[in-house]
């Protein structure tokens, strides 16, 4: 299990500046965190997920322009564009629903020991489009400390936020690269920024592999209705090798089909 010496220990793994000291900031920006590009961020928290296929975890909800325009799926094919989950997106978005990011991290702080919770079952890391704020993150990773904390992101086209994420990673929170494809899933590998995803075809239901010979294991709970994310908990795993598989699901999974058969 993580520790508080664990993530201090990890933290002196890397430069400084990966981890900057810890400061406090005015209420007044509470919601304006990006010091990159200043910009409102909104954090929903759903304690309990009804989500059939998650199963009853915590999940979090961040705002859509944190989702960098690199991702092939926010101009079609994206799941959470359609249904429930898009409207509620929506609203969190506009900051009809949700909060600050000192709100989301002392819920986390909260949560028992060894608690198993998604971050971001719509949206991306803190920061507009391709831009990471490392120092949100930072705040996310040390309120994870001692809990199992899991998300998926795209931005990993900039080397710099690649030492964010693997950061991250060491620390305990698990940031896993989101792939458009088998064969770009083997370019993050190479990266050793953390664990891969990656998005199938819809017809493959089987464990395949990349062109580069690296395992695909196709997620448990979009092949067995005895199996969610809280009873897997695969993707949460930093140290894994293997590549989890995603096949393209949702009302836009045609298209989402096409950008992994074609990236």
């Amino acid at each position: 299990m993580a520790t508080r010496e664990k993530l201090i220990n990890n933290k002196n793994k890397f430069p400084s500046r990966l981890f900057p000291p810890a400061h406090s900031l005015p209420p007044t920006l509470s919601r304006i965190y990006n010091h990159q590009n200043i910009k409102t961020m909104y954090y929903h928290i759903t304690p309990k997920s009804s989500n059939s296929k998650t199963g009853p975890i915590p999940v979090t909800t961040t705002s859509a322009d944190s989702c960098p325009p690199s991702c092939p799926f926010s101009g079609g094919g994206c799941y959470a564009k359609s249904g429930k989950l898009a409207m509620h997106w929506k609203k969190v978005s506009a900051g009809a629903r949700g909060g600050s990011l000192e709100e989301i991290t002392s819920f986390i702080g909260s949560l028992p020991a060894g608690q198993l919770w998604r971050h971001n079952q719509a949206g991306d890391l803190p920061g507009e489009g391709e831009s990471l704020d490392y120092r949100a993150l930072r705040k996310i990773v040390q309120s994870n400390v001692g809990r199992r904390g899991f998300t998926y992101t795209h931005k990993h086209e900039r080397r710099s936020n690649l030492k964010h994420i693997k950061a991250a990673n060491d620390a305990g929170f698990t940031v896993n690269l989101s792939a458009n494809s088998p064969a770009h899933a083997d370019e993050l590998a190479d990266t050793g920024a953390g664990p891969v995803v990656c998005v199938l075809d819809q017809t493959i239901t089987r464990n395949t592999t990349t062109p580069a010979g690296r395992k695909i294991v196709v997620c448990p709970a979009t092949v067995r209705d005895d199996v969610t994310c809280s009873t897997c908990g695969l993707c949460a795993r930093s140290s894994r090798s293997v590549i989890i598989g995603f096949p393209a699901h949702g009302t836009s999974k045609r298209k989402a089909s096409e950008i992994s058969n074609t990236f």
